[in-house]
């Protein structure tokens, strides 16, 4: 999907593909992130009572 709003974009000039484009790679780096910390974090860990 981001492709495609980056392709209609730039062959348009259409402003809200462009700001779908945004709102993708938004999306895109804050579920990497989030992946990222669910990885680091051991299945079935439960959280320390001083972290809560």
């Amino acid at each position: 999907m981001r492709d495609f709003s980056w392709k209609y974009f730039t062959l348009t000039g259409d402003v809200e593909s462009f700001m779908l484009y945004k709102e993708m790679n938004q999306f895109g780096a804050d579920n990497a992130a989030s992946q990222a910390a669910a990885e680091e974090e051991p299945a079935g860990a439960e959280p320390d009572e001083a972290s809560v």
